[in-house]
């Protein structure tokens, strides 16, 4: 049987991260060579060492996704080792924080995750369309929390991080639409296995929730009445890189279990 993503070369930034990893395995998984990018070498090789072991093909690339220029040129690396650049996907921590009323938040800490998660998603999209316009064809994905078209008391800067990130992302799929390229997101919140109590202290402070605890309290508000899983999350992601979704750009696929309706 073909595999969705059999000989495409896939950069995914925050690769050694959890649901960055759970993609890379998925992505491997159906036959893509991935390029797992981030800063810390030891969680990319942990990834790396994981898909080669299930028989498919990663590499490891330590890359700042906020670094201009270390964005550029291992782009120009990669397609100069692999002849292309099929997917980009960006799923680097931003430094979000929840838990703090907005009038009591510092504007460093507001700023934080916008500026973190608009700069990265627009120097490593750039990047690849680049790239893609020049093959005619290719797919940027992106990911976030559904938090910027709406209002949830708590949220902090994740709901406008998220909505500078979305908006600027419809932007680059009607600019790059007409050369081939594909611009497609996903929501979801609160993946199970990325629940760690160091992620949401890191994001919530000392009084955040502990991870079974805010499992609990996600699902029993979702339709589904659980949690997304990377297994969810990397299924779809897999669908959208691939040519079976030839026919969506500018928009995003809801994999939150239901936790938001739209």
């Amino acid at each position: 049987m073909t595999q969705l993503l059999d000989g495409k070369t896939a950069i995914i930034y925050g690769g050694g991260g959890g649901i960055g990893g759970g993609v890379a395995r998925t992505f491997a998984g159906e036959g893509a060579t991935v390029i797992l990018a981030g800063r810390t070498r030891a969680t990319l090789d942990a990834v790396a060492n994981d898909v080669r072991s299930a028989g498919g093909s990663a590499e490891v690339a330590v890359v700042d996704a906020l670094d201009e220029q270390a964005v550029d040129d291992h782009v120009q690396d990669v397609v100069s080792n692999t002849g292309r650049v099929d997917v980009s996907f960006n799923l680097i921590a931003r430094g979000d924080v929840q838990g703090t009323p907005l009038v009591d938040m510092t504007a460093d800490d507001l700023l934080r995750a916008v500026v973190n998660g608009l700069r990265s998603s627009f120097l490593t999209a750039r990047a690849a369309a680049r790239r893609m316009i020049e093959q005619g064809s290719g797919v940027i994905l992106h990911l976030n929390s559904a938090s910027g078209d709406g209002a949830m008391p708590g949220m902090g800067s994740t709901g406008p991080a998220d909505a500078a990130t979305e908006s600027f992302m419809r932007y680059l799929a009607a600019e790059v639409g007409p050369h081939g390229v594909r611009v497609c997101g996903i929501w979801t919140a609160g993946v199970a296995e990325t629940l760690s109590k160091e992620k949401l202290q890191g994001i919530g402070g000392e009084n955040a929730p502990d991870p079974r605890t805010a499992a609990d309290m996600i699902a029993g508000m979702a339709v589904l009445r659980r949690v997304p899983r990377l297994a969810d999350v990397g299924e779809v992601a897999t669908f959208l890189a691939s040519d079976r979704a030839a026919g969506m750009t500018g928009t995003m696929t809801n994999v939150t279990c239901g936790l938001v309706l739209k």
